[in-house]
């Protein structure tokens, strides 16, 4: 018994190693846009005006402006809807940060996210990169298919590149693809 009761302590280690959380992942998708910078951020900039210019998204709702704080609602084409919270906004650097609030699994698979998006000088043009960090759906050990990384990462890596499509397109003047 004495014997069990020194190795129990080791065996519990052993399966608690084993079992872990999720991890965080990262999705980065870039546009080149064929427009000042200063153009491109004037669409952009506005905090709650994703809704103009996101092919995803069929409406949204802000409050704040573009103040640290600021909130928006974000209703998806698919249902879903997206909480979000402005976290930084620095317009000299044309960059923004925000995080997701409750999740909808429905609008993304995933439990957790923070992202940001910023407008550079590219040439005669703009370049504007979004990087998000998040959790999958499921942040148990042995998650659904739907809810796993691979999910995760498919989705923000879809609603990111259709976002800046959708930027691309509204700020060059051109039909949304």
């Amino acid at each position: 018994m004495r014997r069990f009761l020194t190795m129990l302590p080791l065996a519990l280690a052993a399966t608690a190693a084993l079992a872990h959380g999720p991890t965080p992942q990262k999705v980065e998708q870039t546009v080149t846009v064929a427009a000042s910078p200063a153009a491109v951020w004037k669409v952009l900039g506005d905090f709650s005006g994703i809704g103009t210019w996101h092919p995803d998204v069929a409406g949204s709702e802000g409050s704040g402006g573009n103040r640290e704080g600021a909130t928006r609602k974000v209703t998806l084409r698919n249902g879903g809807t997206l909480d979000e919270g402005l976290d930084e906004w620095k317009a000299e650097a044309m960059t923004y940060s925000y995080r997701m609030g409750e999740p909808d699994l429905k609008a993304l698979p995933v439990s957790s996210y923070s992202a940001t998006v910023t407008v550079v000088p590219d040439g005669a043009g703009a370049k504007v990169s979004w990087i998000g960090r998040f959790y999958r759906g499921d942040t148990g050990n042995e998650p659904p298919e739907e809810l796993s990384d691979e999910a995760g990462r498919r989705a923000m890596n879809r609603y990111f590149a259709d976002g800046l499509k959708g930027l691309k397109a509204k700020v060059e003047g051109k039909a949304a693809p």
